[in-house]
């Protein structure tokens, strides 16, 4: 082993390295920027705002607890109001005039106690879970104020969809959106760059192509494979192939058996935008990078904030104020909202929310695909 020869290499890297700025940032800029966004999110998140309705079925058993848990939930900053009946409740929160439905009802026990149902939207489960928290330490307080009255037992509804501890049935839709995007985004912006630098771009504007055209033939051929690769995902997602024991070999499924309210069409129309948009955004960046890594490098800057931000990993409503415009410009906030309609509330074409979604994923293909026509450079040197 040659000491001068392993020198040689070392310098060699470190002098690329050197020489090469986004691949510096990648290293020392980008991690400080994505912990510092994340530290500032969990240490500025908001408590959630509460908007009750309560509903007190429990009669004069529930009256006391009930005056109690209003005064203990606006206390801590709720506003609260009465409605007649559990169908007034659930009005008020599908129409988002409400946040949650607490319903008090007489307990199955002797002794005085209440059934506390908590009812919320169930689009958002982790906010949900925030939302639910704040009821429980209100109930607690309004239980103690209330006194010579049982702890009541509390239960939780949801107006769409079914509450479930199956952690992948609550974060499916999120996770389905995040990694089409992400690894529709990879194998555009690497494989167009390849064109590039393989000349073969620089060969088509040669001849009498337009850019436009040069970016919608190359947008429908990656976009085919980005078809093929939301199907294969959904099939794997919502499917569920049960095998029975084999040998030494136990029973087991292929799928992850992902349940789902709304038709499965308009999941697959949802993440075919979103992967529509990614083509288009992976032609766009790839025509400033020069190097494969230098595409990976976009990441921090492109896909890790929607990550942050779009309510993959963090509930929106609880986002630091200063952060909240910034949703609204991230399509993958839209993916993951459109597959919780129709994952969750079971949403059809007719549903203004899930029409909004759908807009706006067609709207940011065809902004990036623009923009990546006229950024189109003859060279690539």
């Amino acid at each position: 082993m040659s000491r001068r020869r392993i020198v040689a290499l070392f310098r060699r890297v470190v002098s690329e390295i050197r020489r090469d700025r986004p691949s510096l940032a990648l290293l020392f800029i980008a991690p400080i920027v994505i912990t510092g966004l994340v530290t500032f999110i969990l240490r500025e998140s908001q408590a959630p705002q509460v908007t009750a309705v309560v509903v007190n079925l429990a009669g004069p058993r529930g009256l006391a607890v009930g005056n109690a848990l209003e005064a203990a939930l606006r206390t801590d900053g709720a506003t609260v109001s009465d409605v007649a009946d559990e169908a007034a409740a659930r009005a008020a929160i599908a129409d988002k005039a409400a946040s949650v439905g607490i319903v008090l009802r007489p307990g199955a026990a002797s002794g005085g106690s209440l059934d506390v149902t908590v009812i919320t939207n169930g689009l958002d489960p982790s906010g949900d879970v925030a939302q639910v928290s704040a009821i429980q330490r209100s109930v607690l307080a309004a239980a103690t104020a209330a006194t010579g009255t049982a702890i009541p037992a509390v239960n939780h509804a949801t107006v769409y969809g079914t509450p479930t501890d199956d952690p992948v049935t609550t974060f499916a839709p999120a996770i389905v959106a995040f990694f089409a995007y992400f690894f529709v985004y990879i194998l555009t912006g690497v494989s167009f760059l390849r064109e590039r630098t393989g000349g073969t771009l620089e060969r088509l504007m040669a001849t009498p192509v337009t850019r436009g055209e040069v970016v919608l033939g190359y947008t429908l051929g990656f976009g085919l494979f980005a078809t093929i690769q939301v199907a294969v995902l959904l099939l794997w997602a919502l499917g569920s192939l049960h095998v029975g024991a084999l040998g030494p070999l136990p029973a087991f499924s292929i799928g992850l058996g992902i349940s789902a309210s709304g038709s499965p069409i308009l999941a697959f129309l949802v993440v075919v935008l979103l992967a529509v948009g990614a083509v288009s955004l992976g032609i766009f960046l790839s025509t400033f990078a020069r190097t494969e890594l230098q595409i990976i490098q976009f990441i921090p800057i492109v896909l890790a904030p929607q990550f942050l931000l779009s309510g993959v990993l963090f509930p929106v409503s609880s986002l630091p104020s200063i952060l909240q415009p910034l949703v609204a410009i991230m399509p993958l906030n839209y993916a993951v909202d459109g597959l919780r309609q129709v994952f969750i509330r079971g949403a059809d074409l007719g549903v203004p929310a899930l029409q909004l979604d759908l807009a706006v994923l067609g709207i940011v293909a065809a902004f990036f695909a623009t923009i990546a026509a006229l950024t189109i450079r003859r060279d690539v040197v």
